[in-house]
């Protein structure tokens, strides 16, 4: 019997928007290096979320894991 190994990322970030029923928009801010300058810059990415009750307010920080796709741009769950 095999065992499957999945790549589940786990990212943190800041619920910037709540509005949508069982669905939260995350901010994801990572600290990279710029490639020619060498100069450290703050990069931000949004996720949707699945959030099964609107537990999450705006401004909560919350850790979110990837999981199978749930709709078109929804590919992550709050743990």
């Amino acid at each position: 019997m095999e065992t499957d190994t999945k790549n589940i990322k786990t990212l943190v970030g800041t619920v910037v928007s709540a509005k949508m029923k069982d669905t939260i928009t995350v901010a994801v801010h990572s600290y990279v290096k710029h490639p020619k300058y060498q100069k450290y810059v703050v990069r931000t990415k949004k996720f949707l979320a699945h959030d099964p009750g609107n537990t999450k307010k705006e401004g909560e920080r919350v850790t979110i894991r990837s999981s199978r796709p749930l709709s078109k741009r929804k590919h992550f769950i709050v743990v």
